[in-house]
């Protein structure tokens, strides 16, 4: 009786995905720990995995005004989930319309779409739009309209609809089934690692913006995370590039504008971090499954 032996390619797979995976984490666990090292070991001893001496001075000044970090997380949080599931709805709608090959206007709706794709208006149109006939400056509609829509987004959706069996829609309409009621009850829920991955797509571009909030917002209470940090790092860089001119009674190999780069870092991508394992395996089925060809 002969025992097989175990196969190399599983295991040369197996450790090479565990690489890469150590790979990819080890940047992360290095910008946390540079975020808890103070100035001067960096200065002197450079980046280390282990801090040569610990120090959260870098989150004190982050978080020196609490209140206005968590109004910041507020907004923020609010916008990536109104603005997720409103745009999930337009997407996923918009993407059923298009995939369905009994849409008399199918061909001219790509047309359209692949060309925003390629071509837009520019900054100034843009910002006209928003402002003088949409009227959203300093409200937080103006971060999440103008993310409603995504061409690429929509075109991942619509290629996972095309592979829904044409049978199941024909079959509810002859119980007499409406299209709203075949996108709601059937359509959405058959759709669930299409709607995961392009989700996810979505709440990372929300949750990561301060573009759209550099633009339309001057109102101090609507400042989103990602643009208040923006705005520390830009007043931490000044003072750091200034300090004979400003009161600072701190020397240079004191003031913690490494650290606190990586500190705002991890305040910033910290709680996505713990997001994207819950989607993960949806992720991966969005991705493929409307993209091969039976």
């Amino acid at each position: 009786m002969t025992t097989r032996k175990p196969k190399a390619a599983p295991i040369v797979i197996n450790l090479f995905f565990a690489v890469l995976s150590a790979a990819i984490l080890a940047p992360l666990l290095l910008v946390v720990a540079i975020s808890l090292s103070s100035e001067e070991s960096l200065l002197h001893n450079g980046y280390r995995f282990i801090p040569a001496q610990w120090d959260t001075f870098a989150y004190e000044i982050v978080l020196r005004n609490p209140l206005q970090l968590l109004q910041a997380y507020q907004v923020t949080i609010g916008v990536t989930i109104i603005g997720t599931a409103c745009a999930l709805l337009m997407t996923s709608m918009a993407a059923y319309a298009v995939s369905r090959r009994d849409y008399r206007y199918r061909r001219p709706t790509l047309l359209f779409i692949v060309f925003t794709m390629l071509f837009n208006g520019g900054l100034v149109p843009f910002y006209i739009l928003v402002t003088q006939y949409l009227n959203l400056k300093d409200t937080l509609a103006a971060l999440i309209v103008p993310y409603l829509v995504s061409p690429f987004y929509l075109l991942i959706m619509k290629g996972f609809l095309e592979k829904l069996p044409v049978e199941i829609f024909d079959s509810a309409k002859i119980d007499g089934a409406s299209e709203w009621r075949i996108f709601l009850r059937i359509v959405l829920p058959l759709s669930t690692p299409a709607l995961a991955t392009v989700g996810l797509f979505i709440s990372f571009a929300y949750w990561n913006d301060w573009w759209l909030g550099l633009l339309f917002i001057d109102e101090q209470k609507l400042v989103p995370l990602q643009l208040l940090l923006y705005r520390i790092m830009d007043t931490i860089e000044f003072i750091s590039a200034n300090m004979d001119l400003v009161n600072v009674n701190l020397t240079m190999a004191k003031f913690p504008s490494l650290s606190t780069r990586m500190a705002m870092a991890v305040l910033a991508a910290g709680p996505m971090m713990f997001v994207f394992p819950m989607f993960q395996r949806y992720f991966v089925a969005g991705l493929t499954v409307g993209s091969v060809k039976s």
